[in-house]
């Protein structure tokens, strides 16, 4: 008798929304849950184990290569990799913009890249991008193909991305989530070889620890100014990304790839056509 093939699902980054999207996806599969601290990668384990998924647990720095190529190791050692969640990530009002860069824009495209050499057919990925990466003006077409296309070690040495010109940590996380996007795009081709699926989804204020972060932080009025003045008039739940998730990764889904789904209730929209335009 053969002994079956474990199929995992990997979570970088498995705070509300990662979990939401486990608890959909990750039926009777093996869920790999990797965080830069164990505990919360631990916490997360006991959450779903008491729900009754099966969990492990590993650390992982997405800033860093060779700490992203042993996740890659480890979910692999489980299984048959067939799902990869990316919602690790940093906030405006929690890092330097050169953090932010190499955080939430290297770190996405090295994710891309070590995770689709091993991607299984059939599989599927989802990045956690940003309404901000919506509300960045309009990119040269040079810069967009270099957000894309640019070999992974070489990112964060483009021009448009240094000190003299990333100079506030909104505008690193805007051009991070935007890389994030463009970049899925581009990978999207590549895991496609593969017979597998990449998409992006850029959630609005969705509420979480980070966004708790943002309403408390410097920024915190701007945050209740787009809640108030959205066409829905509320924040986001977790479990409502996980259910755009669920349609992307899952049977429905399967001819969406290299795709961004803006879900914000409607800010991006009233930043550019309604109440919260700029003056």
């Amino acid at each position: 008798m053969s002994k079956r093939i474990e199929e995992v699902i990997v979570v970088i980054g498995p705070g509300s929304i990662g979990q939401a999207i486990a608890r959909r996806v990750g039926t009777a599969k093996q869920i790999l849950l990797a965080d830069l601290r164990l505990e919360n990668a631990e916490a997360a384990a006991v959450t779903l184990g008491n729900a009754g998924y099966t969990t492990h647990t590993s650390t992982v720095n997405v800033a860093e290569r060779e700490s992203v190529h042993a996740l890659v190791e480890k979910a692999t050692a489980i299984g048959r990799v067939v799902g990869v969640i990316h919602a690790a990530g940093v906030s405006p009002s929690q890092a330097s913009p050169q953090t932010i860069l190499s955080v939430d824009l290297y770190g996405t495209a090295l994710v891309l890249e070590e995770f689709g050499n091993v991607i299984e057919a059939g599989g599927s990925g989802i990045v956690i991008a940003s309404q901000s990466g919506h509300r960045l003006g309009a990119l040269s077409d040079e810069q967009n193909k270099a957000l894309a296309l640019t070999a992974t070690e070489d990112l964060l040495s483009l021009p448009f991305l240094q000190p003299d010109q990333v100079k506030d940590s909104l505008h690193a996380y805007q051009l991070s989530k935007r890389g994030n996007a463009l970049r899925v795009m581009a990978e999207a081709v590549r895991w496609g070889k593969r017979g597998a699926r990449v998409n992006t989804i850029s959630p609005g204020i969705i509420i979480t620890p980070l966004a708790k972060d943002e309403l408390t932080g410097p920024r915190k009025d701007g945050y209740l100014r787009m809640i108030d003045l959205c066409p829905v008039k509320r924040a986001g739940t977790p479990d409502e990304v996980g259910n755009l998730a669920a349609l992307l990764m899952g049977p429905d889904g399967t001819f969406i790839t290299g795709s961004d789904f803006l879900m914000d209730g409607g800010v991006t929209a009233s930043y550019w056509f309604g109440e919260l335009a700029p003056k």
